[in-house]
């Protein structure tokens, strides 16, 4: 295989309750709809879990980029959360 062919992951996070859960949801998901061309991005939420699926056909340094924007935006997400309690 090589290194610029399709790649995916698939991420679980768990949260310690729905409302939690919910909110991280919903700061992440306006990034949905200015995924590159050709990017396939899904995020599902299961009660107190976010499954979040990403598909890149650039291969895996575009996916790891990828995956780096998406986690920076859920840890600010968290931050945020964190800092209303």
């Amino acid at each position: 295989m090589s290194l610029n062919s399709g790649a995916e992951a698939k991420l679980i996070l768990r949260y310690p309750d729905e409302e939690t859960t919910r909110a991280v949801v919903e700061a992440i998901s306006p990034d949905n709809y200015e995924a590159p061309p050709g990017l396939t991005l899904s995020i599902e939420m299961r009660k107190t879990e976010i499954i979040i699926s990403v598909k890149c056909p650039k291969g895996v340094g575009s996916l790891l980029a990828t995956l780096d924007d998406l986690l920076s935006c859920l840890g600010a997400a968290e931050k945020t959360l964190q800092s209303l309690d």
